[in-house]
């Protein structure tokens, strides 16, 4: 076994040991381990914003893009934010362990009972904030877990795990071994963590859609489970029933960061209201310093500028004839991430609502929302894009369970 190898299961190894201590904590213990991460996180800001500082600079030295540079770092504000996060979640309720579902015949009754998976495996880009995100659902839903981010973010996540999280845990009483960062920074710790299902049978991923994919396709051949967070980008479509004050609103909100994969991506104009919505839209991208790809286009309409560390700062603009055009495009040529509709007239919006098929849809409203803390107030482990039963939209920790299901006397 290779040494990146055998550095990915060993912490699946400690993991596993260790899940049972999380498995039985109890929900006061989860709820004092989620506190005394908020604590720590302002404790200890300034060594955590040290550790980063250093990560941003040596990613500005290998020439990281402005947009990507933007979700390394960690500001203090962002800092503070992530705090509250952990205050909310600590907050939320647990998920019932135990739900009654019938009664059978003979005296008995059905029960669904809800366990933990075990031990649950991450893999995302270089986003710190995503390193607390994760561990605290994981903490939350009472699963262990194997974390693997970016080489560029590495040091950050570990100082968050080594004066964060682990004395957080192992002062509610939780074995801190629990919650793993892998040490490596070689990319194929990413390929070494979806190959152990009897260890870690479940693996989040976040990144690039090329390389998720890929690492999809590789954890099927052994056996792994995924929740893939391949692909992004918004869609709006300008109706020719829009408010023009509320198309220019809405494409400036949409836009407020860019390396992000719930912004603004794709903007599909009625031809009927293109000329009066133009110019505060025009407007609205030069404050936000993007620029719009009119066409012809030489790129896929569905090109994912977030993905694209040199464009970034462009939306893709189209003319369209109808609404029907519209949700034609938003379902098969874009990633199926979110699609808003900009219209006064409801009927429109229910026949866009209707029509798409994608995670989420917005009315009057910008793709940014489709996050787990804006809908639900709880921070969230990645945003699923699968068309099949089971976690969509953005996961939380009450999705990370497994059902069984228990017969016993009534």
């Amino acid at each position: 076994m290779d040494e990146v190898a055998k550095a990915v299961e060993e912490c699946a190894r400690a993991a596993k040991l260790a899940a049972p201590s999380l498995a039985a904590a109890s929900a006061e213990a989860v709820d004092a381990a989620l506190t005394g991460m908020a604590e720590r996180l302002l404790a200890h800001r300034d060594e955590i914003l040290e550790a980063n500082q250093a990560d941003v600079e040596r990613a500005k030295a290998d020439g990281m893009s402005a947009g990507l540079l933007d979700r390394l770092t960690i500001t203090p504000e962002r800092l503070t934010g992530m705090a509250e996060q952990l205050r909310l979640l600590a907050g939320a309720p647990h998920q019932e362990r135990s739900v009654d579902v019938s009664t059978l015949d003979g005296g008995l009754k059905l029960v669904e009972r809800r366990r933990p998976v075990g031990v649950i495996g991450a893999n995302y880009e270089a986003r710190p904030n995503v390193t607390v995100d994760v561990a605290s659902q994981l903490v939350k839903s009472r699963n262990a877990g194997v974390l693997r981010t970016g080489s560029a973010a590495l040091g950050s996540a570990q100082r968050l795990r080594e004066v964060v999280i682990a004395p957080a845990l192992t002062e509610a009483g939780i074995d801190a071994d629990c919650v793993q960062l892998v040490p490596r920074v070689e990319r194929e710790a990413a390929s070494a963590l979806v190959r152990l299902p009897n260890l870690v049978p479940l693996v989040i991923l976040r990144g690039s859609g090329d390389s998720t994919r890929a690492l999809a396709t590789e954890a099927a051949v052994h056996g792994v489970r995924t929740l893939a967070h391949a692909d992004g980008g918004g869609v709006l479509y300008v109706d020719r029933g829009a408010d023009v004050t509320k198309v220019r609103d809405l494409v400036y909100a949409s836009l407020d960061r860019l390396g992000v994969c719930n912004r603004l991506n794709l903007l599909l104009i009625h031809e009927g209201i293109h000329d009066d919505v133009w110019p505060g839209i025009a407007e609205a991208l030069a404050e936000r310093g993007v620029t719009p790809s009119l066409a012809p286009h030489e790129h896929a309409i569905g090109y994912e500028w977030a993905l694209d560390s040199d464009r970034e700062a462009t939306v893709t603009v189209a003319k369209v004839g109808a609404l029907a055009d519209a949700v034609e495009i938003a379902n098969e040529q874009t990633s199926g991430l979110a699609a808003g509709i900009a219209t006064e007239d409801t009927s429109a919006a229910d026949a866009f609502f209707d029509g798409y098929t994608g995670t989420g849809v917005f009315w009057n409203a910008p793709t940014r929302l489709l996050d787990g803390f804006k809908l639900l107030a709880v921070p969230e482990t990645g945003i699923n894009l699968d068309k099949v039963p089971g976690p969509r939209g953005p996961v939380t920790y009450t999705d990370l369970y497994v059902r069984q299901y228990a017969v016993l006397p009534a």
